[in-house]
Parts: structure tokens; C-alpha cells; sequence
């Protein structure tokens, strides 16, 4: 029976009292029975959690009471048992790093595309003006070894650190084509479309949600495989339904 109620999501939102928030994360997930992890940093809020979800709720409702988060949006998955270990909430330099200290999001995201609409483009080969459209995994080789959109471009990066410099050294190959940048759920293409439309690649837009949403908003038709997940459970696929590799 799938009673574990798994959730992800992301926000960046400038945060100041690290150390004060970090212990009320950890006071409020842990009298829950919360299990998974939490990364904060002065650039926003990264958290993997799963519990019952009674438990997931309330802990979402306590945390949207808090302004800066009154519009996290998270991302739900059902599993027949807790995928973590133990509760971890971690303070790190960026919730996602990419060691470019100048893309702040908070300060103004690239444009998204939702899933639908990626669909349609996918469809009918380009976008509502004509351009050719191109899916760019900003994942990691491994994960992208779980399954991908179709044709989609991938650099076989090992760490998001690269993807900077493999996405200047092909840029020009980009420059008149509609480029989706796409991830797990979010976060990394979020980033990476902001860095993509600083260097010049003004067709540039993020798939909101990434891979997530995209399953759980589509029948996923352009999409093969599964999607890999940092915890327990290893894949989803399409259903957004457990599938561990033997």
C-alpha cells in the first residue's frame, strides 16, 4: 500500500537567519516524524522529504506561515515505504551549486514553458513562431542514463559545475533554436536557462517543474525511461510509481 507521501520542492528567496531557520526546520520535521533532507542557503530552500501525509501537510502549512515561503509549491509522489534514512537539515553555500554567484533568481527567472506547452512544441518540431525547438538535459550523465526526452541534447556532464563551460563551448551550434533546459524537478535548469540567456542564447526558457511535472501533468510521451531520484526509490517512472533498477 502507498501511504508514504514523498514530496519535493524548491524557492529561492533571499534568507538571512540560516542558523535560527535551520532549527525550527529541524524542531518541525522532526516532531513529525519527518524524514529526508533540507538544504538552505542565503540564496533560498531545496528540501526532499517523505512522511505520512498528514505529516508532510502540516509541516507545509507550517512552513507557508512564513511569508518568504507562502507559495512553495511542492511536487508529491506516492511509495509503499520511507525512502531516507534519517532528517538532515544542512546550511550550504548554494541550494543547487553552480559556482556563478551572479545568478540570483530571485531576482528574475528565465521565462518557463509549462508541460503542456512543451508538448505541443515537441508535436509539431518548433515553437509558436516557427523555431526549432531542442530539449537540453542539464542533468548529470548517470541520471540522464535513466531516461530522457527524445533527441534531447546531452553535454555527459559528472557535476553541475560543468554545465557552464560545456554550454558556452556548443553555443553557437544554439544560437537560432528554441532551447528548453530541463532537470528533475526544477532547480538546476532554473539556473541554467538564466546562465544560458546571460551568454547571448536569448531563446532560452526552463521547463517549470522539470521532469516531475512533466509526468505528473502529461502522459509523457516525449519523454523514454525513468526518471532518477536522490533517495531510496532510485527511479520513477512516467506514474510517478517507484521503479528500482535489479
Amino acid at each position: 500500500m502507498n501511504d508514504i507521501l514523498n514530496i519535493s520542492a524548491y524557492k529561492f528567496v533571499p534568507l538571512h537567519d540560516l542558523a535560527v531557520l535551520q532549527e525550527q526546520l529541524r524542531s518541525q520535521t522532526q516532531s513529525r516524524q519527518i524524514k529526508g533532507t533540507i538544504l538552505i542557503a542565503e540564496e533560498g530552500i531545496n528540501l526532499f522529504l517523505a512522511a505520512s501525509k498528514d505529516a508532510i501537510h502540516s509541516f507545509i502549512d507550517w512552513l507557508r506561515q512564513d511569508a518568504r515561503f507562502a507559495d512553495l509549491a511542492p511536487k508529491e509522489s506516492w511509495s509503499d515505504h520511507q525512502p531516507f534514512k534519517k532528517m538532515l537539515v544542512k546550511i550550504k553555500s548554494e541550494i543547487i551549486r553552480m559556482n556563478h554567484p551572479t545568478i540570483r533568481p530571485h531576482t528574475g527567472r528565465a521565462p518557463a514553458v509549462t508541460p503542456e506547452v512543451l508538448n505541443r512544441w515537441l508535436d509539431q518540431g518548433h515553437d509558436d513562431n516557427g523555431r526549432p525547438v531542442v530539449v537540453l538535459d542539464t542533468r548529470n550523465a548517470f541520471e540522464v542514463d535513466y531516461g530522457s526526452f527524445d533527441h534531447a541534447i546531452d553535454y555527459r556532464i559528472s557535476k553541475f559545475t560543468e554545465f557552464p563551460q560545456a554550454i558556452a563551448a556548443h553555443k553557437e551550434t544554439l544560437k537560432d533554436k528554441t532551447i528548453v533546459s530541463f532537470c528533475t524537478g526544477g532547480i538546476r535548469c532554473e539556473k541554467a536557462a538564466i546562465y544560458m540567456r546571460e551568454i547571448g542564447l536569448e531563446h532560452t526558457y526552463q521547463l517549470d517543474g522539470g521532469i516531475l511535472k512533466y509526468f505528473e501533468e502529461t502522459d509523457a510521451r516525449h519523454f523514454h525511461g525513468d526518471c532518477f531520484v536522490f533517495d531510496e526509490r532510485e527511479a520513477l517512472d512516467p506514474r510517478l510509481s517507484s521503479h528500482p533498477r535489479t
